[in-house]
Formats: C-alpha cells, structure tokens, sequence
C-alpha cells in the first residue's frame, strides 16, 4: 500500500484550490527538459495533491509545445499517483453544452508534430492503450463533479487535433458525422499515452466550452466566449477537485486495471542491448522495471 498523490494537469484557476495545506511551489528537472512551468504541491484533506499548469502561468506554451514527456516524468518524478487532466473543449454532441463536463474515456489522436513515447532506440516499449484511461479514477471524477452540482457526462470520445487553429467546418462534421466523436480538444495527446507508459492511472475531465464549428445556430468558435465559458468552468473544476481526496482516501491499493503495472510485459530489448544512455532517461518512468529507484 503507498500514499495517494493525485497530480492535476490544468489551467489557469484551477490550481487556486482553497484549503491547501502547505503550499509551495517546486521547480522540477527532468531528462527530457523542464516541464511546463514549476508545480504546486500541498496537501488538501489529508492527501498529497500537485497542480501542474499545462500551458505555464501565463499561458506560454501552444498545444504543440507543451513538454508533455516532461510534464509526465516531473509528476512521476516527485511521487505522484493519479493524474487528472481537466481542460477546455469543443462539443460534437448538442447534449453536452458549453458549461458541462464530459468524463472522457476514449481517444482518437489526430496529433503529429509531438513526441509521443518515452521509450525509443536503445529500449523499445509497446503499452497497450486500448482503454487510455482509468475507470477506478474516472469514477471518482464523475462522483466528485456529480456532488459538486456540475452537469457532467459519463464517457466520451476525445478527437485530438494537432491546432493551434480551430477545425473547419469540413472537419468538424467529419469528426463529428463519420467519425463518431464528441468532443474535441488539443492537449490530451500524448499526455494519456505517455501517463500509461508512466503507469500513472489518468483520468480526463473536458469542460465544454463551445459547439466547435459545426452547430448551425453557433457558427465559428469564437475565442471571447470560450474565455467567459472558462472562467465559470475554472470555479466548477476547483469544486470538482476539492472533493476528490475524500473519493479516493489517503491510503491506495495498485490499481485494479492495470494502469500502475503497464509495463510489465511492454518492453521487448534484451536487457544487455539496451542503451545505458536510454536507461539513465528513464529512471522515474520505468524504473519498477528497469530495476532502478524511480
């Protein structure tokens, strides 16, 4: 049994949690850069919690330059266990209006100008990704925003799209006709793969925002409602967030899906042909089976 330390990956607002205990923020180096900005560790009801800012204070990083490798790695790095995503989103579902939560359970990564494994020549590594996120955990986000008064979905389809640029209408009835999703953002991608070759449990929490393009009586998205939806959505996610300790208890148990074991039968380089260099990168990630103190 190990201590719970639920790690939040936000932005801006959501980390202003009030009854944290000891805050402070820490700056963390990792071997694959800096993360996004310093994280906000502290206790809140008895459990460890982290607030890292997605985008850095101040919103400095694009969707495609978030230091997703880094970001995961630091979280890992300092102990965490549970890693929550909560971020902005358009709907393809006219049911899941701007102010609701969609408790994402499925994935379809339309990202390409990011670095999406840990793991690479000198170790090679295949994690399943079948179920990208935690049921045990996603459970826990929905009960949390249910008692929070919030209007939440359970399960959702995520399209992640590459951006900075909203989608065209082209797109977004494609994505939302054929192809079955229902929401659609830009950072969740590789942040769940990567929490999964991690074997962090990763939930993910989309606030709806707007109906992309695609709603005939909304047209465009446009960025200063998005802004308005947030701020409400900021004060909801603070809610939510405040009553997940309780949920989830100070004390943990692995995970009954997986998720903190995911790499046990995933990496495939023979052990004296792996790269000594590779190895030393994943010393917080990997090290439960790489034999090195993580």
């Amino acid at each position: 049994m190990t201590d719970t330390f639920i790690g939040i990956i936000g932005g801006s607002g959501i980390y202003d949690i009030e009854g944290l205990d000891n805050p402070e923020w820490i700056g963390i180096e990792t071997p694959w850069g800096s993360p996004s900005d310093q994280i906000l560790t502290g206790m809140l009801d008895g459990v460890g919690m982290a607030f890292l800012p997605r985008h850095g204070r101040g919103h400095v990083h694009t969707p495609s330059s978030v230091p997703y490798r880094a970001n995961i790695d630091a979280l890992k790095r300092i102990g965490v266990t549970d890693v929550i995503s909560v971020s902005a989103c358009g709907s393809f579902r006219e049911q899941m209006a701007p102010g609701d939560f969609v408790i994402v359970d499925q994935f379809i990564d339309r990202t390409f100008a990011r670095e999406k494994s840990f793991f690479g020549p000198g170790c090679v590594a295949h994690v399943s990704v079948a179920h990208p996120t935690c049921p045990r955990l996603s459970a826990a986000c929905l009960s949390a925003a249910i008692d929070a008064g919030i209007t939440v979905h359970d399960g959702g389809t995520y399209l992640a799209m590459e951006g900075p640029q909203f989608s065209t209408l082209a797109e977004s009835k494609m994505y939302r006709e054929q192809w079955g999703a229902d929401v659609i953002g830009m950072t969740n991608m590789p942040e769940a793969k990567l929490a999964r070759e991690a074997e962090l449990c990763y939930a993910s929490v989309a606030m709806v925002t707007d109906y992309d393009s695609w709603h005939p009586d909304h047209g465009e998205v446009d960025v200063s409602q998005i802004i308005a939806t947030l701020m409400g959505n900021a004060d909801k996610g603070r809610a939510m967030v405040r009553r997940l300790p309780a949920l989830l208890g100070a004390d943990r148990t692995p995970c009954p899906h997986g998720c903190d074991r995911a790499l046990d039968h995933a990496i495939l380089t023979a052990p004296d042909r792996r790269d000594p260099l590779m190895m030393a990168r994943l010393d917080a990630v990997a090290g439960r089976v790489l034999g090195r103190p993580a």
